[in-house]
């Protein structure tokens, strides 16, 4: 007798140590699911910042034209760009937003905390040749038109608010000096295409 009861003591034992291993196993493993069934469905994280490189500029052929500029979003995000583009009352555009009028200079939407000065958005000047696009300069306020020498960032700062920097005719910005004859001409000069 005394033998049985050391068998089923042992046994006992066996599935008191087992139960919460295959509790715990099953529990991380049911949580895993869960949390990847949740990312598929609704992201409550942070938005995630951009940083782009020369590859990131492409032709302006190969961009969304939106009545006299063009528009493209390197985080994936371009009906949600366009969406705001669209629209005639404005909007906030989406992190990973480029924006560019010619082909030498784009304007880039970061995530919040950027560049608090400028709505988030950093400048750029390019060099754009048959071979591709090289970065000149990046930034805020340093970062100077090709047009007048100005500031981008103080040229698209006097945009009205709800227009997020975005400048077009009737959006507060002061005009360019040339006329959109020559804006389309460089427009049809990109290199690239």
């Amino acid at each position: 007798m005394h033998s049985v009861r050391r068998g089923l003591g042992g046994f006992t034992h066996a599935v008191l140590v087992a139960i919460p291993i295959v509790i715990a196993v099953a529990v991380g493993c049911s949580s895993a699911d869960d949390g990847d069934a949740a990312s598929d469905t609704t992201d409550t994280t942070a938005v995630q910042d951009v940083v782009v490189d020369a590859s990131d500029f492409k032709p302006l052929a190969e961009m969304t034209r939106v009545r006299g500029f063009f528009v493209d979003n390197v985080a994936g995000d371009l009906d949600a760009t366009l969406a705001v583009a669209d629209d005639r009352e404005g909007g906030t555009y989406p992190v990973g937003t480029v924006i560019q009028l010619i082909p030498q200079e784009a304007m880039v939407k970061r995530a919040a905390g950027f560049d608090p000065d400028s709505n988030d958005w950093e400048f750029f000047t390019l060099d754009v040749t048959a071979a591709g696009t090289t970065i000149v300069s990046r930034g805020g306020s340093e970062v100077v038109n090709r047009f007048n020498g100005t500031s981008c960032a103080g040229c698209h700062g006097a945009a009205e608010p709800q227009f997020d920097f975005v400048c077009e005719h009737d959006h507060g910005c002061e005009p360019l000096p040339v006329g959109d004859d020559v804006i389309t001409a460089i427009q049809n000069s990109d290199p690239r295409s």
